[in-house]
């Protein structure tokens, strides 16, 4: 059952549209994050829930309760600022009890509600400490004591733990969420930060440009993107541009890539590589309404890292069949468990040639940026031209390659996992049971809605759009 219900629930400034037409249920006892880049509309959404800021249109209720137009006192409900707003001239005791001597609360109840909900935030002996020599995350869990203290029905955290170091946030996360669930309260909290969304959060809402994207948990923001913007957004990915060239039996969504002007086999389709994924745009079985893209028709191909494998090519003689500097044709694969990684019906028609530009030690994982283009095969140090490449991600430690070395990047098997932190590499990975699935390609029309998201070329890497 819904204890929040947001319709319709609209913000402008002026001619600027900040929160267009949001609608969001959150159940009792649920914590809900929103997530999404600066300037998304998630501080204005809290706010008008806090009754900070009035709506233009739309309306809330709480238990049932429409509180659209009432005062922030008059709704009761708890707020964490994200300065924490603490009275430096209060003891931890003071800052605490300040909101139940406003409420007029008897002494005696105050003296033994400051007592418990100190202890439920574990500052058991605080008291009396003055908030200027406590820490980043004690004065963090002051804030949230402070909040919950007259038993509010709700709880808005706005960016509670950016202040804090990142040796010190992932604790406080913890400490956060234990305190949360111990009460029992219905939570919404704003971050920016994936990890603390994906922590913190029963389910995860998306918001860009003032509206709702998706909304649904960790999981299925990853492996089930609504849309580009979220396929792009939540995680690591590369948007390789591409034409539908038909569809497989399992309903999957073959895509030819189109190689950077200039590249291999941008002027000759049998040289481009064709790899599958779900259709997820608007109309299609993996999206929404039923239908899909028609063959024919601009796509666009978005890749998790871990979707890849990557192999050296041997200088001296190596994997390179063709000779190409993009692509290795369809009829020149090997076979499964050949070079060229062809792992039909599973995997993809070809794979791509490029050189390494550049590589990131990321603890479990390696990151390779390789250039995949007309100057892919050209001398190293000629340098990488910006929007050129995509990221591959690897094991670490299997020091698949260096810097300035010739690559083969392929489609992993529907089946596969990324292989052991053993130094092995290869399309065909190192024969470790699988774990988990490496998570399909995602398939969108490349519209007005993806000019709108990233580079006209679509040779994009990182983690969001702009």
């Amino acid at each position: 059952m819904a204890f929040l219900e947001t319709s319709r629930l609209t913000k402008r400034f002026g001619d600027l549209v900040v929160l267009d037409a949001l609608s969001l249920d959150v159940a009792e006892g649920e914590v809900l994050a929103l997530l999404g880049p600066s300037g998304s509309g998630k501080t204005t959404f809290l706010r008008l829930l806090a009754g900070f800021e009035t709506a233009d249109a739309g309306t809330i209720r709480a238990a049932g309760r429409d509180v659209t137009r009432l005062a922030p006192a008059a709704r009761g409900f708890g707020m964490v600022f994200q300065h924490y707003a603490l009275f430096p001239h209060l003891t931890v005791r003071g800052n605490v009890a300040f909101g139940l001597e406003a409420r007029r609360w008897e002494k005696g109840a105050i003296a033994r509600r400051v007592e418990e909900v100190l202890a439920l935030v574990d500052l058991d002996g605080f008291g009396d400490r003055p908030v200027g020599a406590l820490s980043g995350g004690q004065q963090q869990r002051v804030a949230l004591a402070r909040a919950l203290a007259p038993d509010p029905p709700l709880l808005l955290l706005d960016e509670p733990l950016s202040n804090l170091d990142p040796s010190l946030r992932e604790r406080t996360r913890r400490e956060l969420l234990a305190a949360i669930r111990r009460v029992g309260i219905t939570t919404v909290l704003v971050t920016h930060e994936q990890d603390e969304a994906f922590h913190l959060g029963d389910r995860v809402a998306v918001l860009w440009r003032g509206r709702l994207q998706q909304v649904g948990s960790p999981e299925e923001l990853y492996l089930q993107p609504a849309n580009r913007f979220v396929a792009s957004f939540i995680g690591r990915s590369t948007a390789l541009p591409g034409v539908v060239a038909g569809r497989d039996g399992d309903g999957r969504c073959r895509v030819r890539l189109e190689l950077p002007a200039g590249g291999a086999g941008a002027t000759e389709p049998s040289r481009q590589p064709v790899w599958a994924g779900i259709d997820r745009s608007a109309g299609s079985p993996g999206g929404r309404d039923g239908g899909g893209l028609a063959e024919g028709a601009e796509a666009v191909l978005v890749v998790r890292p871990e979707c890849l494998w990557l192999e050296r090519i041997d200088p001296l003689g190596g994997t390179d069949a063709t000779g190409a500097e993009g692509a290795v044709r369809p009829d020149q694969a090997d076979g499964p468990d050949g070079p060229h990684g062809t792992h039909r019906p599973d995997g993809p028609e070809g794979s791509l040639v490029g050189r390494v530009v550049g590589r990131r030690y990321g603890g479990p994982v390696t990151y390779y940026q390789v250039e995949v283009g007309p100057e892919a095969g050209s001398d190293p140090g000629s340098g990488s031209r910006e929007g050129a490449g995509f990221e591959v991600e690897v094991l670490a430690g299997r020091a698949a390659a260096e810097e300035g070395d010739r690559v083969r990047i392929g489609l992993r098997a529907r089946d596969a996992a990324p292989g052991r932190n053993d130094g092995s590499g290869g399309p065909g990975g190192d024969g470790a049971p699988a774990a988990r699935a490496v998570p399909p390609p995602a398939v969108f029309s490349r519209s007005a809605e993806y000019e709108a998201i990233g580079p006209a070329n679509g040779w994009v890497s990182g983690q969001g759009a702009p």
